[in-house]
């Protein structure tokens, strides 16, 4: 018969697109990378990647109480080295375990690359980088500086020179493996991040062997009904293959394959709806975090001073600007077009030094009499040619118009709040409170929003998804000792006191409860 000569090939065939379906997914495309924080030698973010030899500014918390005053040279307590390390957020700029280059150099072996000057330079340029610079004592120091400049190392002096062996200690027990696991996960350090894989390949191919193994089916399934009906009496028809298509068995398939494609596609998206990583928007007025936080190093918190205190960290309201702007009028980059929208928005008269009065009463044009004024007196102070003036003015006024007025909302007033495009946007379901993670956790914003300091327009940096969330609270270690939010958790400091643990993450305390986020 047919069909019992064209079975041991279907099944030779099924065994094959089962063995093959098997090996594809036997796979794991998943890899994770640690974005990291700051300690001795500290490289920017946008250069790249250093050699061990690189050592560039670190950052060592000012506020971290000294931990001892005098070490002999060599003879720090790794131990202690490792609460420094937790404490000032060292984690937040370089590896973990001392080897890797990530936004700073590794620092393991830092002591070696120093060794050829005394053990003192190695301190004053922990604790004050640009005096050793300046006093020309080390030629390291002066190398270190022509090699990364203008990139400065904050000065923190309350470190004393048994602070820095302790930490010298810890890094060099890291690098070597003779001290514990690398801490560089506390706070202000920042999480892993995972790096999903492409896997649409996979798929495709799964889809193709259960499409064709359907059809496998469908022809056996239709010769054993022949068989049947021929051992029958019967005079059987073969079903074409068209017939086997539109059988209500396949149909049915179909809708469902569907379904499932659709159900999937739909809660993709709308997991990712308002958080898509590396969003950049443009803005209507061109704030340039890179000049602001980066170059006059401005503390984040003093524009989005919410931050600290509540759930929101806040868009500073253009008063925030003002209290800088009215004596600076003029930018170093756009000069006067982007500092005239926020003279414009809240009505301030910079060739008189005064708010005006009634501001919120002046027509569109009223107000582009006010400030063609200033924009042409200032940029003929500033060296703009005299024939170019009349374009210079008009330019910046459409620009004005056209930054503080929306006509999707209806809103033709230049007078009023900035509209600011809004970058992160987590969905409604999800509680995150700001003052919980960087008052209470003391985590830095870099932490979750990247190197604001480097950006020209901001971003969107990290993904804000479920995993990453959790992947922090995992990670992360509480500030436990002296703290009197955790004496009820006498397990775990008995088991601090024992050595038994070497901190307690944000896992340990509930921070992986569905209801902390979801409530």
């Amino acid at each position: 018969m047919t069909y019992s000569t064209k079975t041991p090939q279907y099944l030779l065939l099924l065994l094959g697109l089962f063995a093959f379906g098997g090996g594809a997914f036997g796979q794991d495309g998943t890899s994770q990378a640690l974005t990291p924080g700051s300690v001795l030698e500290q490289a920017p973010a946008t250069t790249p990647a250093a050699n061990a030899d690189n050592d560039v500014a670190t950052a060592l918390d000012s506020e971290a109480p000294p931990v001892d005053g005098v070490v002999a040279e060599g003879a720090g307590d790794p131990a202690l080295g490792k609460d420094i390390w937790k404490t000032v957020g060292c984690g937040q700029c370089h590896a973990a375990n001392m080897k890797d280059n990530l936004t700073g150099p590794a620092l393991g072996g830092v002591q070696a690359r120093w060794a050829g000057e005394p053990r003192d330079h190695l301190y004053r340029w922990v604790q004050n980088s640009q005096k050793l610079i300046g006093s020309g004592e080390s030629a390291r120091a002066i190398a270190v500086w022509n090699e990364w400049k203008p990139t400065q190392m904050s000065a923190y002096v309350n470190l004393s020179d048994g602070d820095v062996e302790h930490l010298l200690a810890f890094i060099q027990g890291v690098y070597t493996g003779t001290y514990g696991q690398p801490a560089g996960i506390g706070p202000g350090a920042d999480v892993a991040q995972v790096e999903e894989a492409d896997n649409t390949w996979l798929f495709i191919i799964l889809g193709v062997s259960l499409l064709l193994l359907s059809l496998i089916l469908a022809r056996i399934t239709s010769n054993l009904q022949y068989m049947v009906a021929s051992t029958e009496g019967g005079a059987p028809a073969r079903r074409t293959l068209v017939q086997v298509l539109t059988s209500r068995g396949v149909i049915a398939f179909a809708v469902f394959a569907l379904v499932v494609l659709f159900g999937y596609t739909t809660v993709n998206h709308a997991i990712d709806l308002g958080r898509q990583q590396d969003y950049q928007p443009g803005q209507p007025i061109k704030f340039s975090h890179e000049t602001h936080s980066g170059v006059h190093e401005i503390e984040c918190q003093y524009c989005h001073d919410g931050a600290r205190r509540s759930k929101h960290s806040v868009i500073p309201a253009v008063n925030t600007c003002m209290n800088c702007h009215r004596a600076i009028s003029y930018g170093s980059k756009y000069g006067t077009a982007e500092i005239t929208k926020i003279f414009a928005s809240i009505g301030w008269d910079p060739l008189e030094n005064a708010y005006i009065a009634n501001y919120d009463q002046m027509t569109n044009e009223q107000i582009k009499d006010v400030y063609s004024k200033w924009i042409a007196n200032k940029n003929l102070t500033e060296g703009v040619e005299a024939d170019d003036i009349e374009g210079v003015v008009e330019e910046q006024l459409e620009g004005i118009e056209v930054a503080l007025t929306n006509e999707y909302t209806g809103d033709e007033r230049i007078a009023g709040p900035i509209e600011w495009t809004r970058i992160h946007n987590l969905p409604d379901h999800a509680y995150f409170n700001h003052a919980q993670h960087v008052t209470v956790g003391q985590l830095k914003c870099q932490n979750c929003h990247g190197p604001v300091q480097e950006m020209e327009v901001v971003y969107q940096y990290s993904p804000l998804s479920m995993g990453w969330c959790i992947n922090c609270h995992r990670e992360t270690e509480v500030q436990f000792d002296d703290n009197d939010y955790y004496k009820s958790y006498e397990r775990y400091h008995e088991e601090l006191k024992a050595g038994v643990r070497d901190g307690v993450t944000v896992e340990d305390v509930g921070g992986l409860n569905c209801q902390r986020c979801h409530y």
